[in-house]
């Protein structure tokens, strides 16, 4: 180990803000076709990944062409700046920041150049993802079989730097199994390619000389290799020198796993696997975490595709999670202390079944009857795997500053060592005050493992680096792999020499030396490392601290503070897959990541802690950075440590209209529900904006609302009949309602209202006509004053409807609402408004139409006359908050209630209108390109005689706007279901 180069390293504080290079800057912007950004926040958003560590880096680009990323080596040279390939930047051990110019290659560097489903093989640029790779392939029935957890957003070039593998590398291998062929850059910009056998004619004398010196540099340490290089799969650690040994070696596999230490990767060729036509799953369950490690290596035998540990703290943990509950309670019996998830695949669904028989058999021959659930149907097998690739988020959603910790994240012993291992590590944890949490592959004995320490304090830095050397002597004992699936970067860089000798490091030295002399690409991974524990790399160092300008304007408590919140995201990026779920419908649209929760939330953390610069927080570049944030709150369900961006925005919004004042635009936005009542008695004169084109025009001058989006049309409000209820009125038999009219619903829809009202009459309930005390103005949730971040207003609004509603909730009534993100408030954000000893009752008791009436017929207590159908077919578009309050199951329930209406979910994330977003004159194009991505295009296919179904109000208006077809509230089609 270098002591000299970890002194210096040690006495730099890269974390610090550089001032901005200009003449190196304007250089880039010349000579590159991509985008070039140096300003403090773009940098700030860069300088992390998943792991513990943050350097600021100089600059980052976007290269489109081979040609950008060899002029950007060029001018980085000439201003001497290192540079970094970076792709997802999931990696858990720094490998994609430092003091350098980051290359992203994730934003335009991402095409297919060939793919030939005969020979079952594919090149790409190394941006592309895994999971948009496999979506092309799989129509060929063929996929790329190297699948870690993050398959949904990390992409190939960042999967070779690692020599990733994932749950099925025990049939598949690593990166470095699959990887055929790759095209690449010296440090200086030269390209070269590399793959199986002799170099091509074509290649140069100096990747010739290069390659020959290497071989012989491989083969003159043959025996030390063979000797020292870890025997277990799970070996990623080093250069690749057992590579070069073959006598017809694959010259390219000594790339994959240098983590652009050595060149920059512009085009993998990889090779593909035939997509097994059925797999089927059995999640064994066990009394101890011990006996699961015992019992791995008899499971190993009977040939499994996989065997994945799902631990104790993920079980606990998760069944908090409204994401996995359901998918939980599927697969758990009793009360396991730990799981094993064992999958089985091939093309004889019969002989799959007979595996789970036998599996069956291993584990009541190993003492464990009936410990078995089959997982045999694909749609049950997938929440498990989510939950399986959900595991690290789902840890670090512990709250408070204790976190579990990655730096021995992935060491990997044989399987007969696993079980006395992972009981050396617990006792190790131990003797530092705290315990590990453990997840993974345990089929190649490669187990995620995260002691819980806190990083913010100088004593959980000090065991941090006392548990990673006394790990990696355990590891050595045990001989296993220190580094098994995540590569070295700043966590185990320094562990190299340990693990591999001073012979064979030097030898590592000799490979970086003859591929960058001059040491301009990626420095300090692998060979002459940072040091691992200098605070001065670390996302908190010292001195750390998150205070905001002024007092939080909402209840933060739960997170120990609005800083706390923020520091919730870590960083592994599940907000940037572009399908499946809601989040992060800016990203998908932009793929900046600015548009990104994890770059909001980086940007809100730098900025609170006073790393972006004074007034950071309240700064435009903040505004501008969560101004597309359409407050979906889909990161709250899908962020599995649950980020609540929409709620930050709120916070956000609050001190920066306190600081530079509310545009009239917000303003109307805002108080829509205190002059409803007004605007309603002119609704003629209201609605002229969409008859007269030069209004429509002037009204996006003045006010910012896009003339090309047509407004809500006012028209005479909704009206409750009958007298003002008491609270004497309320039996409390279950049959008392509130129906809750919303602003929107009251005055530009009053037809849903009016259906909710037939529905609820034709089921049996008594709906109870509820006011305001000061019987002024209509009932209101706030929702719109906390758009603005008008939090005071807010509050007020929550205050008085919970002084109206209260009395009733008390006596046994339930508050029943049509507009998700308002009748929602209740449960969410009235709780962060005022104690929440006021708000509970209330949350408690306030459901969705839908999810009153699924209730009630599931437990008998409610009945609706509803006509069949006769096979009509209903597409059903969910509401973002919908989907985050796990509300979607039982509009679907309801719908399905009616007799001969096929239901049909439209997969899709935010409509894109999302409350007044898709007015806006700065945001349409983004609202239209949301609702393109995949709710317009399934709206446009469905029949003309279709149902298309939306709760929400916005959604509605988008849908009626990008494909001219009404969409209905369930209200009104259990109306016009209703027998007459």
């Amino acid at each position: 180990m270098n002591q000299t180069v970890l002194a210096e390293t040690s006495a730099r504080s890269p974390a610090r803000s550089h001032a901005r290079n200009l003449g190196f800057e304007r250089r880039l912007a010349q000579a590159l076709e991509g985008e070039v950004c140096f300003d403090a926040f773009t940098r700030g958003r860069y300088a992390t990944d998943a792991s513990i560590y943050q350097i600021m880096p100089q600059g980052v680009a976007f290269p489109k062409t081979e040609a950008d990323i060899a002029a950007a080596l060029g001018v980085a040279a000439e201003h001497g700046v290192p540079v970094i390939a970076r792709g997802g930047g999931t990696s858990q051990n720094g490998q994609p920041i430092g003091d350098a110019l980051i290359l992203d290659m994730s934003r335009h560097f991402n095409a297919v150049r060939n793919y030939d489903p005969a020979s079952r093989t594919i090149s790409v640029a190394p941006g592309i993802v895994l999971e948009q790779l496999n979506n092309l392939v799989r129509k060929d029935g063929l996929f790329f079989p190297v699948e870690p957890s993050t398959a949904s957003r990390c992409t190939i070039g960042g999967m070779a730097g690692n020599n990733s593998s994932g749950a099925r590398s025990l049939r598949y291998g690593k990166m470095v199994d699959n990887v055929l062929a790759l095209r690449a850059q010296f440090h200086d910009g030269e390209a070269f390619a590399l793959g199986e056998g002799a170099l091509g004619g074509n290649a140069s004398p100096r990747i010739r000389e290069l390659m020959a010196r290497l071989v012989a540099l491989a083969d003159g340490r043959r025996d030390e290799i063979e000797r020292i290089f870890p025997k277990v799969q799970r070996r990623v650690g080093g250069y690749n020198l057992d590579e070069l040994l073959p006598a017809n070696p694959n010259l390219s596999h000594l790339l994959v796993g240098s983590e652009g230490t050595l060149a920059i990767t512009t085009e993998a060729t990889l090779k593909l696997s035939p997509l097994p036509a059925h797999r089927v799953m059995g999640v064994c369950h066990f009394p101890s975490f011990r006996a699961a490690m015992e019992t791995t290596r008899h499971i190993v035998a009977l040939g499994p595709v996989a065997v994945e540990l799902v631990d104790n703290n993920v079980l606990v943990l998760g069944a908090d999670i409204p994401l996995f509950v359901r998918t939980l309670s599927d697969i758990t019996r009793g009360q396991p202390n730990c799981l094993l998830l064992v999958e089985f695949a091939g093309d004889d669904l019969d002989a799959l079944k007979r595996d789970l028989r036998r599996l069956d058999q291993c584990m009541a021959d190993l003492g464990f009857p009936d410990a078995v659930v089959e997982v045999v149907e694909p749609a049950r097998q997938k929440p498990v795997w989510e939950v399986r690739e959900a595991c690290l988020n789902i840890m670090m959603s512990m709250k408070g500053d204790g976190k579990p910790v990655s730096f021995i994240e992935d060491c990997a012993v044989p399987l007969d060592r696993l079980a006395d291992y992972t009981d050396a590590v617990t006792e190790l944890f131990a003797r530092h005050g705290t315990r590990g949490t453990w997840y993974a592959h345990a089929s190649v004995g490669c187990l995620h493992v995260r002691p819980i320490l806190n990083m913010k304090d100088a004593a959980g830095v000090a065991a941090m680096r006392d548990i990673a050397e006394a790990a990696c002597d355990l590891v050595r004992r045990f001989e296993g792999s220190y580094s098994g699936e995540h590569g070295d970067g700043i966590s185990r860089s320094e562990f190299v020499e340990p693990m591999f000798g001073a012979s064979l490091t030097r030898a590592f030295e000799a490979v970086k030396d003859g591929f960058d002399p001059e040491n301009r690409l990626n420095p300090g991974k692998i060979v002459r490392p940072l040091r691992m524990d200098d605070r001065s790399l670390m996302r908190f160092p010292p001195g750390y601290a998150t205070p905001i300008p002024a007092a939080p304007a909402l209840d933060w408590s739960e997170w120990g503070g609005f800083g706390g919140a923020v520091e919730m995201c870590n960083n592994n990026g599940t907000c940037r897959k572009l399908a499946g779920g809601t989040m992060c419908p800016s990203w998908r649209v932009t793929r900046d990541e600015e548009h990104l929760t994890r770059g909001r939330a980086n940007s809100l953390r730098l900025a609170i802690s006073g790393q972006l610069g004074p007034d950071a927080f309240t700064s435009p570049e903040m505004k501008e950075t969560l101004d597309l944030c359409v407050s979906c709150k889909g990161c709250k369900r899908d962020c599995p440590t649950g980020v609540d961006m929409a709620r930050m925005k709120v916070e956000f919004l609050h001190h920066y209209h306190a600081k530079h004042g509310l545009p009239l635009k917000e303003r109307l936005i805002a108080f829509l529900p205190r002059y409803a009542p007004i605007a309603a008695k002119l609704a003629p004169l209201m609605n002229l904006r969409d008859r007269v084109p030069l209004l429509a025009r002037l009204s996006e001058r003045w006010l910012g609302f896009s003339a090309r989006r047509s407004l809500p049309v006012w028209r005479r409000p909704w009206r409750q009949a009958g007298n003002a209820a008491t609270p004497a009125d309320v039996k409390g038999d279950g049959r008392d309602i509130v129906l809750f009219g919303d602003t929107f619903n009251r005055y530009f829809e009053r037809e849903n209202l009016e259906a909710a009202e037939r529905v609820l009459a034709a089921g049996g309930y008594r709906i109870h006509k509820v006011g305001a005390r000061d019987g002024d103005r209509p009932l209101c949730c706030g929702r719109t004053f906390l758009s603005a971040g008008l939090v005071d207003e807010a509050r007020a609004e929550a205050r008085r409807t919970l002084e109206a509603l209260s009395p009733f909730v008390a006596r046994g009534a339930r508050i029943v609402g049509l507009e998700p993100s308002c009748l929602l408030t209740f449960r969410d954000e009235f709780g962060a408004l005022l104690p929440k000893a006021e708000t509970e009752p209330a949350a408690k008791a306030a459901f969705l139409l839908e999810e009153l009436l699924a209730a009630d017929l599931a437990a008998g207590t409610t009945s609706l006359p509803l006509k069949d159908q006769a096979g009509r077919v209903a597409h059903l578009h969910g509401h973002c908050h919908q989907k985050a309050f796990a509300a979607m199951g039982a509009v679907e329930t309801v719908l399905r209630a009616v007799p001969g209406l096929d239901v049909r979910p439209i997969e899709s994330s935010c409509c894109g209108m999302s409350g007044a977003f898709g007015y806006g004159a700065a945001t349409i194009d983004v609202s239209l390109a949301m609702a393109e991505l995949s709710l317009l295009p399934a709206v446009r296919k469905a029949g003309a005689e279709d149902l298309v179904v939306a709760d929400g109000t916005s959604c509605r208006h988008q849908i009626r706007d990008g494909a001219e077809r009404e969409a209905l509230h369930v209200a009104r089609v259990l109306e016009l279901a209703l027998e007459r």
